[in-house]
């Protein structure tokens, strides 16, 4: 039996702790009701840690400015915030992420790495951003190439971008007799431009 390192051990011993305590908001996916809302505590939202001053910094300067507003102080009662751009699984994967120590991308978190990284960059956690990008770079081929060049534009991405043009170089046959071409070549001209640019310059 495998025994835990110290940072799962220090970690473990925080999340536990705000699991005893009582959850402070609700977050709502897109297609979930009241009763699916996911239990949370702003707390771990909206700060990380860090091995020179703990809990100092912002893990979500988006989260940290909608719990800072009047509203959100002024109300007693417990809230619920609906976050529509994820569905209910992804949301599961994300609270996850929140409620780990952030090493790595679960497996559930992988599944729905794309959603994860819109999230990451609409909420400002540059970190999961950062994981997503490495995961996303990582399981690249001519089957997801386009889908994730144009990921790469929201926001823009040079690091992704430029991982996903090679892709879309070296498996150029497969990808122009592929339906999603035409579909990406309307919706995005610049990118499509950018794939000529490099196809030229082979």
């Amino acid at each position: 039996m495998a025994t835990q390192t110290n940072k799962e051990l220090f970690w473990g011993g925080i999340v536990k702790i705000f699991k005893e305590q009582q959850a402070d908001v609700r977050l709502k996916a897109c297609d979930s009701d009241d009763e699916a809302a996911i239990s949370a505590h702003k707390l771990l939202l909206v700060v990380t840690t860090s091995s020179s001053t703990p809990f100092s910094s912002a893990r979500s300067e988006v989260f940290k400015k909608m719990f800072e507003s009047d509203e959100c102080k002024d109300s007693s009662r417990l809230e619920a915030i609906t976050l529509s751009e994820l569905r209910h699984e992804e949301l599961e994967a994300f609270v996850e992420f929140i409620y780990s120590d952030g090493s790595i991308l679960s497996e559930k978190a992988k599944q729905h790495v794309r959603s994860l990284y819109r999230a990451a960059d609409k909420y400002e956690i540059p970190h999961l951003r950062d994981l997503c990008r490495i995961e996303l770079i990582a399981t690249l081929n001519h089957l997801n190439a386009l889908g994730v060049l144009a990921l790469s534009e929201i926001p823009f991405d040079k690091a992704l971008c430029d991982a996903a043009i090679t892709a879309v170089k070296s498996d150029r046959h497969a990808i122009s007799r592929s339906t999603e071409l035409k579909d990406f070549i309307v919706d995005h001209p610049d990118l499509t431009v950018e794939i000529l640019k490099a196809i030229c310059y082979l």
